[in-house]
């Protein structure tokens, strides 16, 4: 049941077709998990907390530096040096008191995947780096769950729904992870401040889409270029 303080809260979007009583409260019983309390993690934690999820789980074991706050806008200078995770829940909390946060500060890895994401209905991967994505996805894969992936440079974003109803994975696109010292990253080539949140944005708009049951883009890896505003599917096979 929804309280009334959670009908006044979620009234504009209750309004719509497309939610309504019945989809706000699928929304209030599902369980999100967020891994990576980042540029990506962030406007991802904050619209689910928006919009009202009842379980959000938060993986990150990294803390806050100062080169995070042009893109990470959940933290300010006070947050500097302390646990991303737990910061986050903090300030979520504050924003929606309704909502469950289950904070992991801890690295994620093969022995503790499991575990963690067996717990959850939807995951969403805003990690930085591809041996955490193929543990995330692989696990994802084993337990049947289905994965919003993203990943940005510069001003460029992708998107990508993996393991939905049988559709491909990140090995199916990717089937091995590249070395390390072959990918660009953030740290070396730069990213534009708002890459993140729009990326962030579309990949909590693709966990809603999941959770709502409504029509989401299988089989394909959007290519976002936020330069030009160009916008390319590419479709697996």
């Amino acid at each position: 049941m929804l309280t009334i303080d959670e009908i006044n809260r979620y009234s504009r979007q209750m309004l719509m077709d497309d939610i309504g009583i019945e989809g706000q409260l699928k929304i209030k019983e599902s369980k999100v998990l967020v891994i990576g309390a980042g540029g990506l993690g962030c406007p991802v934690l904050q619209y689910l907390a928006g919009m009202g999820v009842g379980t959000i789980g938060i993986v990150d074991f990294d803390k806050v530096e100062i080169h995070n706050l042009h893109r990470q806008v959940l933290y300010t200078m006070a947050d500097i040096g302390k646990k991303k995770a737990v910061i986050a829940s903090e300030k979520l909390k504050a924003q929606n008191p309704h909502c469950n946060y289950i904070v992991f500060d801890e690295l994620l890895s093969g022995e503790n995947v499991t575990s963690i994401i067996e717990q959850f209905d939807v995951i969403v991967d805003g990690s930085d780096n591809f041996l955490t994505r193929y543990t995330v996805n692989d696990a994802c894969v084993l337990l049947g769950k289905p994965l919003v992936y993203g990943s940005i440079l510069n001003f460029e974003g992708q998107l990508a729904v993996f393991n939905y109803k049988g559709s491909k994975n990140l090995r199916d696109l990717y089937p091995q992870p590249p070395n390390p010292e072959d990918v660009p990253s953030c740290s070396e080539n730069g990213v534009l401040g708002i890459v993140p949140g729009m990326t962030g944005t579309m990949m909590c708009d693709l966990a809603l889409k999941i959770i709502l049951e409504k029509e989401v883009m299988v089989n394909t890896l959007l290519l976002a270029d936020f330069k030009q505003y160009r916008f390319q599917q590419l479709h697996l096979y």
